[in-house]
């Protein structure tokens, strides 16, 4: 594990307009009419782990448990579906030359115009799924891509919302690829949660749709944070945590520290290296919704200005924070938190053991640490078999 901060020139600089709109305070009152319109809509639970807390020498640990999000079990939820409703919403305004409430969408009226769009992405499970759901609330034809290492589990997740599936050869950079290429050729429009040069829109809306989670955890913390400790990816959850307490708090904000898998920080190296950068795949890690290779564009023009510090992590420590949820110590809540759900929080316990970490952290005994659990157990299975001990996956 190593620690890599933030020495970007951009550090500390105001969000400019477009990423505001994106991430900062305004933004979960334009999502909300949207997500108003899913029927299973409800704010998460903000659990606090006194147990833990007091084990890593700390004063609080808030987890933010996503795992009951709209039914879908990730955080995901939030971005996938919202950025097709906006999608669809826009596509029936224009077909009808008229303003459409969002809680018209769901009209019978509206789904035969609704059904004219086809989206599609590429994804690792969850985001996936968020599309396939939305598309199924709201109307529109999907087809998603999965590369090879994706599960049965999540692939029968995803079919069970109406989506075709295409499976791809290689990894997620590869069916990205062929997912972009196929929409091209056939008209689709493609919802991503990447984004590169000239694709910036609608990874904004994804990112954008995530801030009514941080709207959420606004209304329910008891106290401020001195430190959050986020899971990295691509970056688009981590860039709307950073930017949404960096426009809402400014210098006043706390500590905001990216995890990755070490077998796939594309994060972490980025920030090593000055730029945005591609690294080249590696082996598998178990902590698969964060295996990506390369920055989202507008995430880390986001990170550049809000993150503090990027850390990796092992598999291992992710799977022995899953089995502490899961069998907890010190009156703590059990919680059935998937395997990338985990990673900050593993973050933080690996950090915290290490003298030298907790030091360059500003760790100790008064800090109050936010973590979000981004997914449930979104392959059953699979979460049976790491937290019992029933598979090799977690001692890699």
């Amino acid at each position: 594990m190593k620690i890599i901060d933030n020495r970007a020139a951009a550090k500390g600089a105001a969000l400019s307009p477009q990423e505001a709109e994106i991430v900062g305070l305004s933004a979960p009152g334009i999502v909300a009419p949207f997500i108003a319109a899913c029927p299973k809509h409800g704010a998460t639970p903000l659990v606090p782990l006194p147990g833990l807390a007091a084990s890593l020498e700390v004063a609080g640990i808030d987890l933010k448990d996503e795992g009951q999000r709209l039914g879908l079990k990730s955080f995901k939820a939030l971005g996938g579906a919202y950025a097709v409703a906006r999608l669809v919403h826009e596509h029936v305004e224009a077909r009808l030359g008229r303003k459409v409430a969002p809680s018209e969408l769901r009209d019978e009226a509206i789904r035969p115009i609704a059904a004219e769009l086809t989206v599609c992405c590429a994804t690792d499970g969850n985001h996936g799924r968020s599309v396939a759901a939305g598309a199924q609330l709201f109307g529109c034809r999907c087809v998603i891509f999965l590369h090879e290492g994706v599960s049965k589990g999540r692939e029968e997740a995803i079919a069970g919302f109406g989506a075709q599936i295409r499976r791809t050869d290689g990894n997620y950079d590869a069916s990205m690829a062929e997912a972009t290429e196929t929409a091209g050729r056939e008209g689709w429009t493609t919802v991503s949660d990447f984004s590169w040069p000239g694709y910036e829109r609608i990874p904004g809306l994804v990112m954008q749709g995530y801030t009514m989670m941080l709207a959420e955890i606004v209304e329910q913390i008891q106290a401020p944070y001195t430190h959050v400790f986020v899971q990295g990816g691509v970056g688009g959850l981590a860039a709307a945590v950073a930017g949404y307490f960096h426009d809402w708090l400014g210098r006043d904000r706390p500590k905001l520290i990216v995890v990755e898998p070490d077998r796939a920080a594309c994060l972490q190296a980025s920030a090593e290296k000055g730029e945005r950068l591609e690294i080249a795949a590696g082996d598998s890690t178990v902590m698969a919704m964060l295996e990506c290779y390369e920055p989202s564009l507008i995430a880390w023009q986001i990170l550049e200005k809000s993150a503090d510090a990027f850390i990796d992590i092992p598999d291992g420590a992710a799977v022995d924070m899953m089995r502490r949820l899961a069998h907890p110590a010190g009156g703590d809540q059990a919680l059935e938190i998937g395997e990338s759900g985990v990673a900050g929080l593993a973050g933080l316990k690996v950090a915290a053991a290490q003298p030298e970490l907790r030091a360059a952290l500003g760790l100790d005994a008064g800090s109050r640490i936010l973590v979000i659990g981004t997914e449930g157990a979104t392959d059953p299975v699979l979460y049976r078999q790491l937290v019992s001990g029933d598979t090799a996956a977690g001692e890699a």
